[in-house]
């Protein structure tokens, strides 16, 4: 049986009751984690806030600087376990999660396998807010595949890798991907193709029987978010392009994507036009499909953007002009 170790990333003291929640949805597994690492930001105040609160079969671990990506390379420099997996600090994983992932690794072929992330919403889905569009709640979203296959990049709330691939290929860019509130992601999605591109041999699965659920709170579930989300994807996207490195890989998922939502997604809400649900989810999508070709073009743009997530002040002026 191989070792799992889990890594749960914290940025903020407001989301104690959440992380316990997870870490005990990740002490109920049918089986169990050879560990489980909570990673910090370096601060003092949010590292004696945690080191408290948490119980003994938790290991504390301090990122070496602000941000997911920071974060998540701490959890995999200090885990221990064969395997590597991550779930976000509000989500809370089904009982088989850890069960269904390791059964793919059965494959020497495979070095990352994710899962399926459905929506845990603490007040209510927005009636404009279509299943297509979940990926910005952080969820698996209406157009991906339903059965077992092979991807491009799993989801960074549901996802895993065998540790000895960050010794081949790196760790995740801390210049790409969450930091704090700042909409940005992509970090697993670079990652991945990195490790694609290095080795075409090498899979990475989607599992949908391995499942989390992701919190949805209430100020995410704004149309204004759902735009800063969009916007922050397409900037995220030009980062990886503009790295000029294995485009072949670089927007394959977002072109079938684009093209489940021109082909299925809108001719279906067409049919029922005369919906005030249909209007409200076509809008949504013209939308956000728009914030995120605006925040693609103007990374392309904006080259210097790479470090953005290092300059908190930059980062602020983008998104609040969003």
């Amino acid at each position: 049986m191989r070792r799992i170790s889990v890594v749960v990333s914290v940025y903020s003291k407001g989301r104690l009751r959440y992380l316990l929640d997870c870490i005990d949805s990740l002490r109920r597994q049918s089986i169990k984690p050879f560990e489980v690492i909570v990673v910090l930001d370096p601060d003092p105040d949010l590292i004696d806030f945690y080191r408290v609160r948490l119980s003994g079969d938790v290991r504390v671990v301090v990122g070496d600087g602000f941000g997911l990506s920071n974060a998540r390379n701490a959890g995999v420099k200090n885990a221990r376990g064969d395997i590597v997996a991550f779930i976000d600090d509000d989500a809370v994983a089904d009982g088989n999660w850890l069960k269904n992932i390791l059964k793919n690794y059965e494959a020497p072929e495979v070095v990352g396998v994710g899962g399926l992330i459905k929506p845990l919403w603490e007040g209510y889905r927005p009636v404009w807010l279509p299943e297509e569009l979940d990926w910005v709640v952080g969820c698996s979203y209406k157009g991906l595949p339903e059965h077992r296959t092979f991807v491009r990049n799993p989801i960074g709330c549901n996802m895993s890798f065998r540790r000895e691939i960050f010794d081949e290929v790196g760790f995740f860019r801390s210049d790409i991907g969450r930091f704090g509130k700042l909409l940005l992601g992509s970090e697993e999605t670079e990652f991945s193709i990195r490790i694609l591109a290095n080795n075409p041999r090498l899979k990475i699965v989607y599992e949908p029987s391995a499942v989390v659920y992701h919190r949805v709170s209430p100020d995410r579930v704004s149309f204004s978010y759902l735009l800063k989300r969009s916007f922050g994807e397409g900037l995220s996207k030009a980062l990886i392009v503009n790295s000029g490195r294995n485009l072949n890989y670089a927007l394959t998922t977002e072109n079938q994507y684009l093209r489940y939502l021109i082909g299925t997604a809108v001719p279906s809400r067409l049919k029922s036009f005369y919906k005030l649900e249909s209007v409200c989810h076509l809008a949504s999508m013209l939308f956000s499909s728009s914030a995120v070709i605006s925040g693609f073009l103007v990374g392309k743009v904006m080259k210097g953007f790479r470090k953005i997530s290092q300059n908190k002040a930059v980062a602020k002026t983008i998104t609040d002009a969003t």
